[in-house]
């Protein structure tokens, strides 16, 4: 049995700034600009993140109670396809679970 925990989206304000053309050069437009205006200035920039946390539960149904047997939390980070971090979320509990040989 797996549930959803948590769904946490954050967005980070990332500040732009300037950087510096290391030295002048004119073998080209560009290095000729970077002579004429070394300073160029990168924007400012907002940067969305989406983190999924679920929970897995496995348990024993042979025993009146339901013996949980083992548990894992995963975290996925910007999934862009659900279906696929679902796919990819199963692969990796089946795999952890066989290694520590409850499976």
């Amino acid at each position: 049995m797996s549930r959803l925990i948590k769904v946490e989206n954050t967005i980070t304000y990332i500040p732009g700034g300037p950087y510096m053309v290391p030295y002048p050069y004119y073998n080209s437009f560009y290095g000729y600009y970077g002579a004429v205006y070394p300073v160029v200035y990168a924007p400012d920039y907002l940067k969305k993140e989406k983190k999924v946390r679920i929970e897995t539960n496995f348990y024993v149904v042979s025993s009146q109670e339901g013996e949980l047997v083992w548990t894992g939390i995963t975290d996925t980070f910007n999934p862009s396809k659900p279906h696929k971090a679902i796919n990819e979320l199963v692969k990796l509990v089946v795999k952890q679970m066989q290694s520590e040989d409850v499976l």
